[in-house]
């Protein structure tokens, strides 16, 4: 585990935001980017799409 979060542009599908929380946690990206997939369309709706665009241009690239 890192100490600080960055994407991960190499192993990221759209931003590496997934990637880089798989390599911050530890835990698998395809279950971090199966998460977010379902928050986003279930729960958070734009909010969820605002805030992984906002992840994504605030982290360390």
């Amino acid at each position: 585990m890192n100490d600080s979060f960055t994407l991960d542009r190499r192993n990221g599908k759209i931003m590496g935001v997934c990637a880089g929380l798989s390599n911050r946690t530890g835990m698998d990206v395809t279950l971090i980017r199966i998460a977010v997939a379902l928050l986003t369309l279930c729960a958070l709706g734009p909010v969820g799409v605002v805030a992984y665009l906002l992840a994504g241009w605030l982290a360390k690239g």
